[in-house]
């Protein structure tokens, strides 16, 4: 298994930011408070924005694609 480290302070890897992103951590500071990943140097904490940037939060999905992230909410109302 190759681990490609984001977080060189606390040995965070790409997959467990990714993973973090998946459960529901959508920005920076929600990765760091899932697992303090940009807490300490704060060296990592473009790569991680580098990371959900790409995908890895599926709530981003839609903005990125440019459609309302309130859709549902319009649809609700």
């Amino acid at each position: 298994m190759n681990r490609v480290f984001v977080c060189s302070c606390f040995g965070i890897t790409e997959q467990q930011v990714k993973k973090h992103a998946s459960d529901g951590a959508c920005t920076p500071r929600q990765i760091a408070s899932a697992c303090k990943a940009g807490t300490d140097c704060g060296s990592c904490v473009r790569r991680i924005q580098a990371i959900l940037g790409r995908g890895a939060c599926p709530r981003r999905e839609p903005a990125d694609q440019g459609e309302s992230v309130l859709a549902e909410l319009e649809e609700a109302a």
